[in-house]
């Protein structure tokens, strides 16, 4: 039987295209967007599932969105897409948001507790295994942007998820990647991936699949 691996994300696993202001909001093709690449990469042994929400928080509800609690659908997810062989989770960057007044380590106990609940979860075929994903940084400029007017000035707050998440990782043996250092975001609205980063994270975590999902 295929591999299954389970994506559980944000805007940044739907693919949003922020890449050309005309055309704002669209998805990026299968083709563009790390998750595609990602199957692209791995073959045919490996089946890979989207599970990616524009908006999708870690456990927060959104009082001006319904439906983006990603604790609150997890386990329904989990339950669709069982059995499960691996779990990629990156999200925190809609946490950030002024509007829920996180701090960083909020974001990530928040993101802890999405954690145990899909390890506790009776989908897995030889025992959970799950790779935490820091998201790419926001970067400064988003605020003056119609969606980052939304958010706030959040750009700083984002920066420090990694160093937070590394510590659950390690604590609940997870896979840990920062994705940091080879992504960055576009130049239009400064917090969705550009074209280049996509492929660089599905060559990164493509690398850690082959290795834990055998």
């Amino acid at each position: 039987m295929k591999k299954r691996i389970l994506c559980y994300g944000d805007s940044n696993t739907w693919g949003f295209n922020a890449m050309n202001e005309e055309v704002y909001g669209q998805r990026f093709p299968e083709d563009v967007r790390w998750t595609g690449r990602l199957q692209s990469i791995l073959g045919e042994d490996y089946t890979i599932i989207e599970e990616g929400l524009c908006g999708r928080t870690t456990v927060f509800d959104d009082p001006l969105r319904d439906g983006l609690n990603g604790l609150k659908y997890l386990i329904p997810c989990l339950a669709t897409h069982n059995p499960l062989d691996y779990m990629v989770l990156m999200l925190g960057t809609n946490d950030c948001k002024a509007r829920f007044a996180a701090l960083p380590k909020n974001i990530a106990d928040g993101l802890q507790r999405l954690i145990e609940t899909a390890q506790r979860a009776d989908v897995w075929r030889n025992g959970p295994k799950i790779l935490i994903v820091a998201p790419p940084p926001i970067e400064e400029g988003s605020d003056i942007y119609p969606i980052g007017r939304d958010m706030g000035p959040c750009s700083k707050k984002s920066e420090m998820l990694a160093e937070e998440y590394e510590l659950w990782a390690k604590a609940d043996h997870c896979d840990f990647l920062n994705a940091a250092p080879f992504t960055k975001m576009n130049q239009y609205d400064y917090m969705h991936m550009d074209i280049e980063s996509h492929a660089r994270l599905a060559e990164k975590i493509a690398e850690i699949v082959k290795e834990r999902v055998k």
